[in-house]
């Protein structure tokens, strides 16, 4: 099968890798018909996330089942699924309390980190396969696949992001706390930072405020969700900037940036020689931006170590930091009923649809911000 792999820092490159099989009874395999790359997927093209060559990458895919494992209940061959980009078994702890993206038996990686499983992303987290590929094996086939009704005729791009996106986005509005009549600033304009901005409106805030540095993003986000917007590259403390523009701060802040925000000299080098996770940049905008008593939700991904993280003055101003890896499986059929009602429309967020066979230029594109790209569906 053809499969999107990486072949070293800002190198992937479609190859043809052994097909995806069944490993265990309650494996099923889906072929492949869309997916799309994260701006998480960007960590491991620059190197960010150490993986190994010629691993397969991805996690927002969804497609045909094409083969079930003998435990296989759930599903069956011929349905279509979209699939979470969670791996989790559906039983522990953490399946059973609608946590699933720390599921306790995903990830046998227990001596590097005791964290969930996720496809495509490295062996930290479980070194499963990802989607970016014409086959993919899916564990726990009887909890992790969304099967869509056959009575469903929306194309695949409506429904793609309930991998990853919507319920990423959605999650971190309602893990932050937005309620009625808050202040929310959202940093970041990329399509979780799009759909965050929309979720953030729903929820009933007041106010939103979309920041990035990447004009034609804050003009998309504008256009989309109605938001005030703010350029960073304008202002020489932005954080304050925003606490002023509030009058005292927001009450959440949400980083949709992560650690490959607008890095220092330092930091770049810091992050090159794996003395640092990445920037801090967009955690020291939020800190300031956001008022006392406030909440800074962190979900950009993070890594490693940090050096300066600026612990004192979110202690002394009474700030409440949430972080983590959205658990999105139990989001998933309230988004298809919003989707399938018209109540949002996913399809938004798209601005290039490109074959399979083309995923090392999109990725080149989509990492340097070339024609105003902002989200890249693959066919395969």
């Amino acid at each position: 099968m053809k499969a999107v792999t990486f072949q070293g820092t800002k190198d992937v490159q479609v190859k043809q890798v052994e097909d995806a099989k069944l490993q265990k009874k309650d494996d099923i395999v889906v072929r492949i018909t869309s997916t799309a790359i994260c701006g998480s997927d960007l960590h491991i093209y620059q190197g960010a996330l150490p993986t190994e060559k010629d691993y397969v990458i991805g996690h927002e895919p969804m497609g045909i089942v094409e083969e079930v494992g003998p435990e296989v209940t759930r599903v069956k061959k011929g349905d279509r699924v979209v699939l979470p980009f969670n791996i989790s078994c559906g039983h522990c702890y953490y399946c059973e309390h609608e946590m699933e993206s720390q599921c306790d038996n995903a990830n046998p990686n227990k001596d590097i980190a005791d964290t969930g499983a996720y496809f495509g992303f490295t062996e930290r987290y479980g070194d499963y396969q990802g989607g970016q590929a014409e086959l993919l094996r899916v564990p726990y086939g009887n909890f992790v696949p969304f099967v869509i009704p056959e009575s469903c005729e929306l194309e695949d791009e409506a429904l793609l992001f309930m991998s990853d996106v919507l319920p990423t986005a959605y999650w971190s509005v309602e893990n932050s706390g937005v309620k009625d009549g808050d202040t929310v600033v959202v940093l970041g304009c990329g399509p979780v930072g799009l759909m965050t901005q929309k979720f953030a409106w729903m929820k009933g805030a007041k106010r939103v405020i979309a920041v990035d540095n990447i004009s034609y993003r804050l003009n998309h986000a504008q256009k989309m969700n109605q938001v005030e917007i703010v350029n960073f590259d304008n202002h020489e403390d932005t954080g304050n900037y925003l606490k002023e523009l509030t009058s005292g701060g927001a009450d959440v802040v949400i980083d949709c940036v992560g650690m490959d925000g607008k890095k220092s000299a330092m930091e770049a080098i810091g992050q090159k020689l794996k003395l640092q996770g990445g920037t801090l940049s967009a955690i020291e905008i939020g800190m300031n931006a956001v008022r006392k008593f406030g909440t800074m939700q962190l979900t950009g991904v993070y890594g490693s170590k940090y050096n300066m993280f600026p612990l004192g003055n979110i202690f002394e101003r009474n700030i409440t930091v949430k972080t983590g890896q959205a658990p999105v499986i139990h989001y998933m059929p309230m988004l298809f009923d919003w989707i399938s009602s018209g109540k949002i429309d996913p399809t938004e967020i798209i601005t290039h649809r490109i074959s399979l066979d083309d995923a090392s230029s999109a990725y080149q594109m989509f990492n340097d911000h070339e024609d105003e790209v902002i989200k890249v569906v693959l066919k395969p």
